[in-house]
Parts: C-alpha cells; structure tokens; sequence
C-alpha cells in the first residue's frame, strides 16, 4: 500500500529532563517503526561528542537561528540552558502531508507551542525512576561541566511538574527496552506498522 496517499500524518512530542534518555527511546522507536519521521532539531549550541550536522542536531550561529526565527522557519522555538533551539516547520509539514508519524523530541516550551498548533499532538514525558538515577546519568553522559549538570537537574523538577500539567502519557525509563516499548504502543494505536 503506498502511505504517501494516505491521511495526513501525526506529531507526537516526546520530552522530559536532561539525561533521562529520551534521545535514545526516539532513535530506537524511529528504527522500529514504518513509516516515521524522526525531526531534527536546530540548535545554536556546540556539537557533543560524536554529534553530526543534520543527524543529531542542525548546528548553527545564533545569528542564523535569529533570522530564521525572524522568517517564522520553526514550528517552536525556545532557549534552553542558554542555547536556542527550533523545529523546522518545512520538513515536519512535508513530513505530515506524507502521512508519516513526526516525532519531536523537544522540551516543555516548545511541546506546549506546538500543542497550540497541533491539537491533536500525542503528548509523551519520560520520567527518571527516581532523582539519584537522573544524576548519575548526567554524569555519564559525560557532556555537561558540573556546573550545568547542576543547572540541568535544577530544571528538571519544574519540567517534572510541567509533565503533569500538560502531558497525556508518562513513561518511567527504568528499563530501557520497557520504555522504549511502552512508548511505542502509545504511538501505535492502529496508524504506524512495526518494521
């Protein structure tokens, strides 16, 4: 069957804190699924390790970002620890008119922009299992100086509440493969096929 005559597609944001492991369910549950477009986010921070341009992250000037928010280019855009980031509105509106299932991995701020434009948005939070368990993967990551790990465990009790608020589905990554399955089931409900 050829899903590019099919309805329109469907966003589903998938957030939560920093270092809970939501980069990871997102990449596994794009390479799981038909038929999905997982969205690349622009940023004005630096690459981490390992990043590449337009696989992880477009990276780019603050000065770029500015103008293109200027010209309405992004879906949401929003500052977070001091870096800007955005979701390019062509790709996921192409994406959409596919028939394909967006994912947006992106953070509270943007999610509830988005949810203004896209009602019917599937709203997704990964939780920690506990505050200790999200510390030591901060540390792990490996990616942040103390400091900013600091900052971004302070953000993630606001973020936490925030989930509550405005979010539909909450998912504990406890167990990664549970999590990663769990949130494919909400994204299934009966309009993306398992690859």
């Amino acid at each position: 069957m050829d899903k590019s005559n099919t309805t329109k597609g469907k966003i589903v944001i998938v957030s939560g804190p920093s270092g809970v492991g939501k980069s990871t369910i997102c990449r596994e549950v794009a390479r799981r699924t038909e038929n999905v477009y997982p969205s690349v986010s622009v940023t004005t921070r630096p690459p981490g390790k390992g990043e590449k341009q337009g696989k992880n992250y477009w990276f780019v000037s603050k000065e770029d970002f500015q103008q293109r928010a200027g010209k309405g280019e992004f879906l949401e855009h929003a500052q977070v620890f001091g870096h800007l980031y955005g979701t390019p509105k062509d790709k996921v509106e192409q994406a959409l008119n596919q028939g394909r299932t967006v994912i947006l991995e992106i953070d509270v701020q943007g999610a509830k922009q988005v949810k203004m434009v896209h009602p019917d948005a599937v709203m997704i939070f990964i939780l920690p299992p506990s505050a200790r368990v999200l510390a030591e993967r901060l540390g792990r990551r490996g990616r942040d100086s103390r400091c900013a790990a600091e900052k971004r465990l302070g953000g993630a009790s606001d973020e936490i509440a925030a989930a509550w608020q405005y979010y539909q589905h909450l998912v504990i990554n406890e167990n990664l493969e549970q999590a990663i399955k769990e949130v494919m089931q909400i994204i299934h409900k009966g309009s993306i096929e398992e690859k």
